[in-house]
C-alpha cells in the first residue's frame, strides 16, 4: 500500500540500531517516510552512536531533511501531511508527555497535529518503567482513539522486571493495522 509515514524517534538510544531498519523497510516497501527526531535524539552523541553520524544515515534512507523543530513539526495538522505517524522508539517521557497533553518537544507536537486529522498513530514502546510509573499512561493511551501500538515485551525480566521494548520487527505488520483502524495483537508478546 503507497502511503506517507511519519517516523519520529526519541531518545531511547539503545534502541537505534533495531529502529533505524524498519524505517529502511518501509521505504523499501514503497512508504515515503518524514523522518522526526525529538530534540534529544536528533542532537545527543552516546555511546550508541554520533548523533550527527545518526542523523546522515536517516537522512540518506528517507531522502528528506529531518523535523526537528517544533516550528517545523506544526505544519504537519493543517496540511495533512501525513497518513499515520509512527513514534519508536516511544520513551516513558513521551508517553506521558503524550497521555496529559504536553506537546513542547517536535515529536509531541507532529503527535498532536497529526491527531487533529484523526489519523493514526502507532507507539513503539521502549522504557524502562512500562510496568511501573508509566503503566498509567499506556493504559491512557490504550484507550485513546486513534492511537496504537507495535507490540512489545519485557526485554529483561530479571534484571530489569519493569522494562517493556516494542517488537521493532513487527513495525510494517502493527503499521499496516493501524491503517485499518485496528490494533494489531496480541499487544503483549
Amino acid at each position: 500500500m503507497k502511503y506517507t509515514a511519519g517516523f519520529a524517534i526519541c531518545g531511547s538510544f539503545c534502541t537505534f540500531a533495531e529502529v533505524i531498519p524498519q524505517i529502511e523497510a518501509l521505504v523499501k516497501s514503497g512508504v515515503d517516510v518524514v523522518p522526526i527526531m525529538s530534540p534529544a535524539s536528533y542532537s545527543i552523541d552516546t555511546r550508541f552512536g554520533n548523533a550527527e553520524d545518526i542523523n546522515a544515515q536517516i537522512k540518506k534512507i528517507c531522502g528528506k531533511e529531518i523535523i526537528h523543530t517544533l516550528r517545523d513539526a506544526e505544519p504537519i495538522g493543517p496540511k495533512k501531511l501525513l497518513d499515520l505517524l509512527i513514534v519508536a522508539p516511544c520513551t516513558g517521557n513521551t508517553l506521558g508527555k503524550l497521555a496529559n497533553g504536553i506537546t513542547d518537544t517536535s515529536v509531541t507536537l507532529a503527535v498532536k497535529a497529526h491527531l487533529r486529522n484523526e489519523r493514526p498513530v502507532l507507539l513503539g514502546v521502549s522504557t524502562n518503567d512500562a510496568l511501573g510509573a508509566a503503566a498509567k499512561n499506556i493504559g491512557l493511551l490504550l484507550n485513546c482513539k486513534n492511537i496504537f501500538f507495535i507490540p512489545m515485551r519485557q526485554d529483561a525480566p530479571q534484571s530489569k522486571p519493569k522494562s517493556v521494548v516494542a517488537d521493532f520487527s513487527m513495525t510494517l505488520p502493527a503499521a499496516d493495522a493501524a491503517l485499518e483502524a485496528r490494533q494489531l495483537q496480541p499487544i503483549f508478546v
